[in-house]
């Protein structure tokens, strides 16, 4: 009974009811520190829609690229739309963003290194040197200030800063000069571009016949189905278009050499054979000169020690065309060689 008597008498006290109507929380709770991290704040004006947020994001639901309505004037811009019912507000989406200034803020985090800002990809883009005329177009359209850069009168693409938003390899005028380079299952990928490799050169050497035949510019056209390429990739990787991706790849600046072979003018003189550095080349009175294709270099070395022509030195180059309809194919060009041909 008595400390009910207390109570009553501190809340009756007139200091206990001023203090309580005053109260003020401490400056150093009130004030929020600039590492916190809150909801984060959107500004999409900056939004260039590279989606880095959605994907660097580990809560589901809690935010999503929208779009709004064009109009008379415009298009209609892509932004993020945060869902705080779904945030749990650790900063990554504000981490990963690349514009500057950057579409989101949550408060900035003093253990943030640039190194742990950049987007996981499963595909990153790079620059050929060899295909690139330097006309800069992808400078122009990369929406990540130097993410692309010139340097030493090559033009290079940042991978630190890339967001692997393509937009490069859809305005650069030279077919495989910028390629999309899948980062994830090498080992799979090697054995694809065997595999590629050696039905071309397969395709090849069942034409011969015809290849030998070619004379001075001429060019001897034909297309290989990419059909039973793609049924023995699958039994290697899953992915089509993955797939795809290495063969149009690896056909962009593939070209091979190829040797024919004509028995009608060999005469067995043998001066292939003891110059032939691979031991591609054998000799045997049963059979004659012949050639064993899978120990050959295509060096031209028989080429250019046969005296009587019956070798024949070519380039051949490749193009993929991907077809969503019908059956994809690779095109087939083969030109004599620089060196020149023997009559």
């Amino acid at each position: 009974m008595s400390s009910v008597i207390w109570y009553l008498y501190e809340f009756a006290r007139k200091s206990w009811a001023q203090n309580f109507a005053a109260a003020k929380s401490n400056s150093e709770i009130m004030d929020t520190p600039s590492r916190f991290r809150n909801f984060p704040e959107v500004h999409k004006e900056y939004c260039i829609a590279c989606g880095a947020c959605t994907a660097a994001c580990p809560a589901p639901m809690a935010i999503k690229l929208v779009r709004d309505e064009d109009n008379s004037s415009e298009e209609g811009i892509t932004y993020p739309v945060i869902n705080n019912r779904g945030c749990i507000r650790c900063g990554f989406c504000a981490e990963v963003c690349p514009t500057d200034p950057k579409t989101l803020t949550c408060g900035e985090n003093h253990l943030i290194r640039e190194k742990f800002t950049i987007l996981p990809v499963d595909k990153k883009f790079v620059i050929d040197d060899y295909l690139c005329i330097r006309c800069k177009k992808c400078m122009k359209t990369c929406k990540v200030g130097d993410a692309i850069v010139e340097d030493d009168n090559k033009v290079l693409i940042d991978q630190s800063k890339c967001i692997a938003c393509g937009e490069c390899i859809k305005t650069c005028p030279v077919k495989g000069a910028i390629k999309g380079i899948h980062i994830s299952h090498i080992e799979e990928q090697k054995e694809i571009i065997n595999l590629v490799v050696d039905s071309l050169e397969e395709y090849i050497e069942a034409e011969q016949d015809n290849i030998k035949h070619i004379t001075g510019g001429e060019v001897f056209k034909l297309d290989m189905p990419v059909q039973d390429i793609m049924e023995k990739a699958r039994e290697i990787l899953s992915d089509d278009d993955l797939i795809e991706d290495i063969i149009e790849n690896i056909t962009d600046r593939l070209k091979l050499r190829v040797i024919t072979w004509d028995k009608d003018k060999c005469t067995d003189c043998r001066l292939c054979v003891k110059e032939c550095p691979s031991h591609a080349i054998s000799y045997s009175a049963e059979e004659g000169v012949v050639r064993d294709t899978d120990k050959c270099l295509r060096c031209s070395i028989c080429y250019q020690t046969c005296p009587f022509g019956a070798i024949g030195y070519y380039i051949a180059r490749f193009l993929y065309k991907p077809s969503a309809e019908g059956e994809s194919i690779i095109h087939i060009t083969v030109k004599s060689s620089d060196l020149p041909v023997r009559s």
